[in-house]
């Protein structure tokens, strides 16, 4: 008995390190995007000077620099927190209301309009109507981080539903298994297809409203310095907050998203053209 659960735990083990040493060398690809940007944006520093665009390793320098101050590694950390935490309150409700407007095509009707409203009005809209409503703060930039995101999530989750294979429905229910277990079995694997993809959409959303909000409102974070910055002509740290800010923004998602979804998605690994793992 022992001895077979501890098969089964090293079985799991190389299986997770096996998918963890993948996705680090898919990573490959994405350094090699990396430096076609890089010599893109030399390019652009010798076609139009320093005073428009300096060099990258001048600006990777200057994020560097900031980094090293510990006062700016809390701000960066408080950027990163409020984003984090708007798009979890906006994951919650849009996937949410996504999985249950899925099931009800009379809610998703009715939903559609609303969901047309909300995606057509600008971010910068939903911030000056924020600090309206909720006033300068950490209010303001959360609610425009739930209404800007929530929609790219709810339509996630209702497509993911609603492209569901139903006949693996009335095969789950061919064997007994009630709506949960059918929902948990069939149609929650199938529907994450869709919202994975929405959830890294949505979480570029967030990182972006947060430092504009930010920016706008005057609230401590990457946005204001962005600000302060740009009062005094400073590109070089200016970039190099654009960097820290799309930096964040990749360690969250290749960081958190992507094992989460490499977790999720397993069974999708015996559909491979090279054989079933076990």
């Amino acid at each position: 008995m022992i001895a077979s659960i501890c098969k089964r735990s090293a079985a799991a083990g190389l299986d997770r390190l096996g998918r963890s040493l993948g996705f680090l060398w898919g990573g490959w690809a994405g350094l090699a995007a990396v430096f076609l940007l890089a010599a893109v944006w030399q390019a652009g520093h010798e076609a139009y000077g320093a005073f428009v665009l300096p060099r990258p390793e001048e600006t990777l320098r200057a994020a560097w620099a900031i980094l090293q101050r510990p006062d700016y590694r809390a701000i960066v950390a408080l950027s990163l927190l409020r984003a984090l935490e708007g798009f979890a309150m906006a994951s919650i409700l849009g996937v949410l209301l996504g999985l249950a407007s899925g099931y009800s095509p009379a809610s998703l009707r009715l939903a559609r309009p609303l969901l047309t409203l909300m995606l057509g009005v600008p971010p910068i809209a939903w911030i000056v109507l924020a600090m309206i409503w909720f006033g300068i703060g950490q209010g303001t930039i959360l609610a425009t981080i739930v209404i800007a995101v929530a929609p790219v999530l709810f339509v996630g989750a209702v497509e993911g539903v609603a492209q569901r294979d139903r006949g693996l429905d009335i095969l789950c229910q061919a064997f007994g298994a009630g709506p949960f277990r059918r929902f948990w079995a069939s149609a929650c694997p199938q529907a994450m297809q869709q919202i994975f993809p929405a959830l890294a959409l949505g979480l570029g959303v967030a990182v972006k409203v947060a430092v504009m909000a930010e920016l706008l409102t005057h609230t401590v974070g990457i946005g204001r310095l962005l600000a302060t910055a740009r009062a005094n002509l400073d590109i070089t740290e200016a970039l190099a907050w654009v960097l820290i800010a799309v930096g964040g923004l990749i360690l969250l998602e290749y960081g958190v998203l992507h094992p989460l979804r490499a977790e999720a998605e397993r069974w999708r690994d015996a559909s491979r053209a090279w054989g079933v793992r076990r």
